[in-house]
């Protein structure tokens, strides 16, 4: 008997990381298909590059900041997280504004590595070609 084919998924983030639901519905969906041994990886395009920026002060809205949560997704193997150059550039933001992310590669004598890859257009829609589930949030 062979064994069953590790399907890849993307989930793909573009909308702000409060006012609606989807940017934390997303984050909690990514960890739960990683729980469950899901090939995962995630793209921030748009205002979804917004869910990664560092230093989130969400004390004046009254609304709960998620993004330390984000800190969890090396955990869960998720280690590659795309970010939109095109998207961060629109918003007048660098690499540098976003949340040092990382994890530990065990196949590197667990050295720690960064999570975020900062790719173009379309080096992404490449990527989004070689996924076998996409998933918009």
């Amino acid at each position: 008997m062979s064994e069953p084919t590790v399907k890849r998924f993307m989930y793909i983030n573009r909308r702000a990381p409060y006012g609606t639901v989807y940017s934390v519905e997303g984050l909690e969906v990514a960890l739960i298909g990683a729980a469950f041994e899901q090939d995962v990886c995630m793209a921030f395009i748009d205002d979804g590059v917004y869910q990664l920026k560092k230093d989130q002060d969400t004390s004046a809205t009254g609304i709960k900041n998620f993004s330390p949560a984000y800190r969890a997704l090396g955990d869960y193997d998720v280690t590659r997280l795309y970010v939109e150059g095109e998207s961060l550039q629109a918003r007048g933001l660098t690499e540098d504004d976003l949340m040092a992310l990382t994890y530990e590669d065990e196949d590197d004598d667990w050295a720690e590595k960064p999570s975020i890859r900062l790719v173009s257009r379309e080096e992404l829609s490449g990527l989004i070609d070689q996924q076998d589930v996409i998933l918009h949030f």
